[in-house]
Parts: C-alpha cells; sequence; structure tokens
C-alpha cells in the first residue's frame, strides 16, 4: 500500500507523511470531503546540524512549568510538547541553584582568547636589546682582532690586559 492508495484519513498530528489528506465528518455525510495540503518533509539532510539556544528567560520560563507539572505525565507532556530532554531540566535547575543568572546564559563555544603575557613585552625588548649589542660585540672583535694583526705586521709589541673577574 502507498500514499497514493489512501484515499482519506483522519486528520491527527502523527500523519505527516501524506501530501494529501481528506476528511471526512461521519456524522454530517451529506458534507463534500475537505481536503488539507500537507507538504511533505523535505528529504535533504542538512550538511551541520544547527545547535539549539536557549535563553536565559526561557530557561527560567521552562523551570517555572516544570514546577507546576503535579499530575501524571503531565511532566512528559511538557517536554515532549517543547523538544526537551529531562537532562536539560536537571542541569538548568542546578545552574538555577546556582544563584546567578549568568550562569542560565549560553557559554560561549571554542577556543578561549589567549591572555597576553604582561612580561611579553620586555622578552621582547629584552631579545631586541640582546641581538643589538651581539653585532656589535662581533664587530668590536674584528676591529680588535685587525689592531692585532696590523700590530704584528709592523712589529708593535701589544700590551695585553690583565684578566679580571668580571670576564
Amino acid at each position: 500500500m502507498s500514499i497514493k492508495d489512501v484515499k482519506s484519513i483522519p486528520v491527527i498530528g502523527g500523519a505527516r507523511r501524506a501530501t494529501t489528506i481528506t476528511r471526512t465528518d461521519p456524522e454530517n455525510s451529506t458534507q463534500p470531503e475537505q481536503r488539507l495540503d500537507v507538504t511533505p518533509p523535505n528529504p535533504e539532510v542538512p550538511e551541520r546540524p544547527v545547535r539549539r539556544r536557549f535563553t536565559a528567560e526561557y530557561k527560567l520560563d521552562i523551570l517555572r512549568k516544570a514546577d507546576l507539572c503535579t499530575g501524571p505525565g503531565s511532566m512528559g507532556a511538557l517536554l515532549r510538547r517543547e523538544g526537551l530532554y529531562s537532562s536539560n531540566l536537571t542541569t538548568w535547575r542546578r545552574q538555577r541553584d546556582e544563584g546567578t543568572l549568568a550562569a542560565l546564559k549560553p557559554k560561549q563555544r571554542g577556543r578561549k582568547p589567549a591572555v597576553p603575557d604582561p612580561m611579553a613585552v620586555e622578552v621582547e625588548r629584552l631579545l631586541k636589546e640582546n641581538t643589538r649589542l651581539s653585532k656589535r660585540l662581533k664587530h668590536a672583535e674584528l676591529i680588535i682582532d685587525i689592531q692585532k694583526k696590523i700590530s704584528q705586521i709592523l712589529g708593535i709589541p701589544m700590551e695585553t690586559p690583565e684578566e679580571s673577574e668580571n670576564d
């Protein structure tokens, strides 16, 4: 049996798959059939599912409604109607009991921004200074080396400084 073979189906919430549904009133058979056009569900699956986000006001409203549910099955009806799970209520109650409305606001997802290191600027400055001084030292050592060679060529004796404790 296919959907095309179906002539009449009573209009109920579970008959979403039919493209057209006809309804007749059994008490008044002289009344013509009523046609309700129902669009078929989209068979395409989205590339990435959309994550639901709930506002703090919505969470508090649902918790108030859940606290008022006293009859048997009323909590399940509320959860089905809103499309929620009982774990949502458990998490939201815990957040409410922590005492802050900010805990009920959705947390920002993804990587946390890197906290700038206060010493990073100083370290960068010292590295640049170290590089600059190293270049000057190499230049000075090259000049001293050339002076030694010239003094040896010319036969001028050089006085070597005494070693100090700081070297």
